[in-house]
């Protein structure tokens, strides 16, 4: 059975499962330097590539605000997320962000990981994830429990970090509250 994907369009669908469409991402793609993993993948492969970041994104951010619907199936849409370009002199209405839209951040981090995950399986350890030193002799090795990769990298998690926290603890991300 082929996939279906269905792009959450700012209504809190129930039945969405990415927050960027195929379309999307070609046109993410067609200014990037590192496209070629995203554009030499066919049409299948790329929208379950943005269905599974999508998963991966709303299962590692938290997002401000409240979901705009009890029966949307994902994070965004969201009522009252504060918008953190918004000029303190801009008044209320600026100062949170539309709540019928994904952000633009969103959808490129979407864009972004997708291409990471067809490259390779983010969810599994690297070959040598922790190891640290290795010797002979007697033979044995040494492993750092904090030497892992972060299922998002760096560049997702710094697009997301305007409208969300990590739900790991030692996040690389630092979230800044402008009061």
């Amino acid at each position: 059975m082929a996939l279906t994907l269905i792009k959450e369009d700012g209504t809190g669908k129930a039945d969405a499962n990415s927050y960027a469409s195929v379309a999307d991402g070609d046109a993410y793609f067609e200014g990037h330097l590192y496209a070629t993993q995203w554009t030499a993948a066919n049409a299948d492969n790329k929208a379950k590539a943005l269905v599974f970041a999508t998963r991966l994104i709303d299962a590692e951010r938290q997002f401000n605000g409240v979901k705009t619907t009890a029966v949307q199936a994902l994070q965004w849409p969201r009522s009252n997320c504060p918008n953190p370009d918004a000029a303190a002199e801009s008044g209320a209405a600026a100062a949170v962000l539309v709540d019928d839209q994904v952000p633009p951040a969103v959808v490129k981090a979407t864009c972004e990981l997708a291409k990471e995950l067809l490259l390779q399986d983010r969810t599994t350890a690297p070959p040598g994830e922790g190891l640290i030193a290795t010797w002979t002799d007697t033979s044995g090795t040494k492993y750092s429990k904090t030497d892992k990769r972060p299922l998002l990298s760096y560049l997702v998690q710094s697009l997301l970090a305007k409208y969300s926290a990590s739900v790991r603890r030692g996040s690389p991300v630092v979230r800044l509250v402008r009061t």
